[in-house]
This record gives structure tokens, sequence and C-alpha cells, in this order.
């Protein structure tokens, strides 16, 4: 493993949890970050070999689940929530001829990208959801607009997120424990 290759940075500010009688954005954003957090945990230290480590006869290797939460972060938190084009690398993917350009292109990524790449689609996330917040709350209407016409509030792009982190958590937590034996809900104090 390489302990220089860590996702997580602490942060003061931000949440480990959601507050346990929070208003409804404090909620929201804790338990986001929360899933965050074990994620990066999940994913801390490790090097190529590690973030390249599958479960067959699935694909899916931490590697990839970083690159995959990096889009998504975007896609919902940058496109979705405030109507901006996505950034670098997504800018440049032809989609339609690689639906899973991330998954694949994943195993070509060093550590560093990857976790850099993770961490900074969950710095942005965190600015433009502050940002939101300060115009409409956890009612703030989106930028995007569904088939049937309909724009998702906050609410329910941060509750997609926490939905999409906790779905990769369980796949998180098999691979991590088939690469170190790593297990546990919870990272450890100081995480």
């Amino acid at each position: 493993m390489d302990n220089a290759s860590v996702p997580h940075e602490p942060n003061a500010s931000v949440p480990h949890e959601p507050p346990v009688a929070g208003n409804e954005i404090d909620t929201l954003t804790g338990a986001l970050e929360r899933q965050r957090r074990t994620f990066a945990w999940k994913c801390e230290g490790l090097d190529a070999a590690g973030l390249a480590t599958r479960l067959p006869p699935s694909s899916m290797t931490l590697g990839g689940l970083l690159k995959h939460l990096a889009l998504v972060e975007d896609e919902y938190l940058t496109r979705r929530l405030l109507g901006r084009e996505l950034p670098a690398p997504w800018d440049t993917v032809d989609w339609d001829a690689d639906p899973d350009w991330e998954w694949r292109s994943a195993a070509s990524d060093t550590p560093e990208q990857l976790y850099g790449l993770w961490r900074d689609a969950v710095g942005r996330s965190r600015a433009h959801v502050r940002e939101a917040v300060a115009e409409g709350g956890a009612g703030h209407v989106a930028a995007y607009t569904t088939r049937s016409g309909e724009s998702p509030l906050l609410r329910r792009l941060l509750t997609d997120m926490i939905e999409e982190y906790a779905r990769h958590l369980g796949h998180a937590d098999l691979i991590r424990e088939s690469v170190d034996g790593r297990v546990g809900e919870d990272p450890p104090a100081g995480f």
C-alpha cells in the first residue's frame, strides 16, 4: 500500500455525520459527508494494484469507483444543479461511443490521478451546494429538467447522491476486504 495516496483530507468545517437534531440541509449534507468519508477510508492508502483489485465475475474496482463517483459528483452537483458544463476530463469524452468510459479508463490512471480527481470533484460539489443553499436552501430549483419537464430541488439531488454512495459503499466494503482485510463501518477517530 502507498500511504502517500490518501483521497481524504480532514476538514474541520465538514461534518463527519449528520446532526442528531439538525435542519434539513445540515442533515442531508451531513449524511452525504458521512458516506464520502467512509468511501475515502475504504479507498485510502492503496497503490495501483490495490485500486485495480476486482472480485470476479465483477469488473468493478476501487479505482473505477473513485472515477465513477467523481463523475457522479460533477454530473449531479455541477451540471444538473447549476447547469454548468462538466470540467475536464469529462468534457472531452464521447459518452455515446463509450458510456462506461470512467470505469474502463480508470485502469490507466495512477492512484494519484484517481484520488485527485475524486477529491477535486468533491471540493467542487461542496462549493456548488453552498452556492445553491445561499440562493434557495434545500428547495433551490436545479437547472436540470427531466424528460417530463420537471426540475428537481437540491434536496432531491442530495438524496440521490447519498443513495449513490450508499450503493457503492457495499461494493467498496467487499473489494477492500479482499485487498488487505480492512473491514468496518466507520473510519477510525481522526480520519
